[in-house]
């Protein structure tokens, strides 16, 4: 299954709206139904109003009627891997649980894959709201 999710994600990344930084970014979710759900970075002349490629993906899951990530795997442009940022980490966790595996990429495939725990380590989450989903 990852071999089709970085073939996607990479797919994604050649998609990328990236004409600022250069620096393209390609994500592919895969859902708890087996469903495969791709998104890539779109940066903005107005360069905080960008999205990143895993907000992208989340919403395109979104869209398709899916609810849970099993797994989400990130490539970008760069030689080193590309992990996601702070504020993805804390999307990601929103529909997705502390074991839930997110695989980071460099050019020839998977480098590294990490639990959401690891990434995002205490995090708030949306059984911490008080509010059942």
């Amino acid at each position: 299954m990852e071999r089709q999710l970085f073939q996607a994600a990479r797919k994604a990344r050649a998609r990328a709206h990236a004409p600022y930084s250069g620096f393209r970014v390609g994500a592919a979710i895969l859902a708890d139904d087996g469903s495969i759900h791709v998104g890539c970075n779109v940066e903005n002349v107005a360069y905080p109003e960008g999205i990143c490629a895993e907000t992208a993906a989340i919403a395109a899951m979104l869209a398709a009627g899916r609810r849970r990530i099993r797994e989400i795997l990130v490539v970008g442009s760069g030689r080193a891997v590309t992990t996601p940022c702070g504020g993805c980490r804390q999307r990601i966790r929103e529909f997705a649980g502390d074991a839930t595996v997110i695989h980071v990429c460099g050019p020839r495939g998977v480098a590294a894959s990490f639990t959401v725990d690891e990434l995002l380590p205490h995090a708030f989450g949306p059984d911490m709201s008080g509010r059942r989903r």
